[in-house]
């Protein structure tokens, strides 16, 4: 027997991730300044979210602090949009008090570009660019 597949109307294969932070003003502050813009926050039940992106056509995520959610540089990797050139957004992380992990890198075969970087809570989250 051959289980149904269905066909998601979506073309993305994440349509929501949540990067775990432990001092949430800190790791706000942070994130703004890489991502070069302002971070809306609130609170969901026990969990204090603030969103790095929305809206109906981009795929949603937050920085989240609650209970049980621990950073980590060995868990799932994320990578965030790094728009036109990841470079720009990268050289704000050390000022922004993360580390980078990765510099740019081209992955080749046209793909694009990526880097990893360290945040100021011990996550290692991806950047990627087509340039």
């Amino acid at each position: 027997h051959t289980p149904e597949i269905t066909v998601s109307t979506t073309p993305h294969a994440i349509n929501w991730f949540e990067i775990p932070v432990t001092d949430f003003a800190r790791a706000t502050a942070f994130y703004e300044t890489v991502l070069g813009r302002p971070i809306e926050t609130m609170t969901m039940g026990p969990s204090t979210m603030g969103f790095l992106s929305m809206g109906p056509d981009s795929v949603g995520g937050a920085i989240v602090l609650e209970e049980g959610a621990t950073p980590s540089r060995s868990g799932t990797l994320v990578y965030l949009n790094g728009g036109d050139d990841l470079a720009p957004t990268l050289a704000r992380v050390e000022g922004a008090g993360g580390s980078v992990a990765v510099p740019k890198t081209d992955i080749g075969s046209g793909f694009g570009f990526f880097a990893h970087f360290i945040d100021t809570e011990g996550n290692r989250v991806g950047l990627h660019s087509m340039a």
